[in-house]
């Protein structure tokens, strides 16, 4: 049997992680061209090792020699750096895994489709800050992506074997994250430690306060927009405290297709690993009599103002997407360095899509990769000074 080639960018996050564990439990049936990774270089070149990869590399160029110590006489190739990341992302793979955080993976997900496989797409930033251009990308190199978020997973599932015109609305489902059932006077007071705890999934930090924050969610809002062409009136977000169900599509007919399944994303990861055919996963199986009840309640955007700023980027279009994202990395940022309060995240993305669209920052005709960098870049500067004059007036 032909091993497939498979690429993991991302590799030491939780993403990555729980990819390689599906991996590596069916080591005849995978050969490991490359594992991206960041700071965590003891796990890169572990899990290289391990995998046999044909190569490692560190985003950080100054890592470079720790990774060639930690992988000597190994044969996996070590190397550091974007130019590195894009090298290895234009390898030739069947399968690839964009688990890399942030705007990071754009480009290397862009390299990825071009060499005509399947990218199973993880950075949900991707198509937030460049859908159009992942999209057109993928058609022209004829390659195929698969979610890997479980709200889009279980969407993808649920539409198979439907007609997609017959779709009336589709539901994404939100645990609500660490702040939940917080009284809304408290948020404010919010630290980033309490911010990194879920009480459902197990994700590295900046998911996690995203998902307390509900930026996450609001960045799913307009993936869902963006990879399956639904109009943003069509897609809701309920509160579903368990997460247990991951998303609902509604049909014209009434009917509406739940996917069920454990808040682990090895099923997400391994739905797209070994798409169309299912293969047993191991994953916990559901015992709905011992669990015995579903919740669900509407989110209240004064508490999670983000979603309605996601409603407003997908009526814009353009280059907004982009602007939003960078805006709430850079808001994340400092308020996992203390800089600001959990509340104030929010209003910095929404001063800054303010600032930007005054100055013609968001018309954008054709995304190009160009544009969205410099858009990127513009929206980090204008979130750093909305951040300064929130500390000039604190004090």
């Amino acid at each position: 049997m032909t091993r497939r080639r498979v690429t993991i960018l991302g590799a030491t996050g939780s993403i990555g992680q729980s990819t390689i564990d599906l991996i590596a439990r069916a080591p005849d049936e995978f050969e490991v061209v490359a594992l991206t990774g960041g700071c965590n270089i003891a796990q890169l070149a572990a899990d290289a090792r391990r995998l046999g990869a044909e190569v490692a590399v560190t985003a950080h160029e100054a890592l470079l020699g720790d990774l060639r110590e930690a992988l000597a006489g190994s044969g996996v190739e070590a190397a550091a750096g974007e130019a590195a990341l894009l090298e290895a992302a234009e390898r030739p793979a069947d399968w690839t895994m964009s688990a890399i955080i942030g705007a990071a993976g754009l480009a290397p997900g862009l390299a990825a489709l071009r060499q005509g496989g399947t990218l199973a797409l993880a950075n949900k930033e991707s198509l937030v800050t460049a859908g159009p251009l992942l999209m057109e990308t993928a058609a022209a190199h004829g390659a195929r992506i698969l979610p890997v978020d479980s709200e889009h997973s279980g969407i993808f599932q649920a539409l198979a074997g439907e007609d997609i015109a017959a779709v009336e609305r589709v539901i994404i489902t939100a645990s609500g994250g660490a702040f939940r059932d917080w009284p809304l006077a408290r948020l404010a007071r919010a630290t980033p430690e309490e911010a990194s705890h879920h009480p459902n999934w197990d994700m590295g930090q900046r998911i996690t306060i995203d998902s307390a924050s509900m930026f996450n969610k609001a960045l799913e809002l307009i993936e869902t927009k963006e990879f399956f062409g639904f109009a943003p009136e069509q897609i809701e977000v309920l509160v579903h405290p368990e997460s247990l169900i991951h998303a609902l599509v509604g049909f014209r007919d009434g009917a509406l297709m739940a996917h069920v399944g454990p808040a682990d994303m090895r099923h997400a990861i391994g739905y797209a690993l070994n798409w169309p055919e299912r293969r047993s996963l191991p994953v916990e199986r559901l015992d709905l009599a011992e669990i015995a009840r579903l919740t669900f309640r509407a989110p209240d955007e004064a508490r999670w103002p983000a979603l309605r700023l996601a409603r407003e980027v997908m009526a814009i279009g353009g280059l907004a997407g982009a602007v939003f994202n960078a805006a709430k990395e850079a808001a994340l940022d400092a308020f996992i360095a203390h800089r600001i309060r959990f509340t104030d995240m929010a209003a910095v993305v929404e001063a800054v899509l303010e600032r930007v669209s005054a100055e013609g920052g968001l018309d954008c005709d054709k995304i190009d990769l160009d544009k969205v960098r410099e858009a990127d870049r513009l929206a980090r500067l204008r979130a750093g000074e909305v951040v300064e004059k929130m500390l000039l007036q604190a004090d």
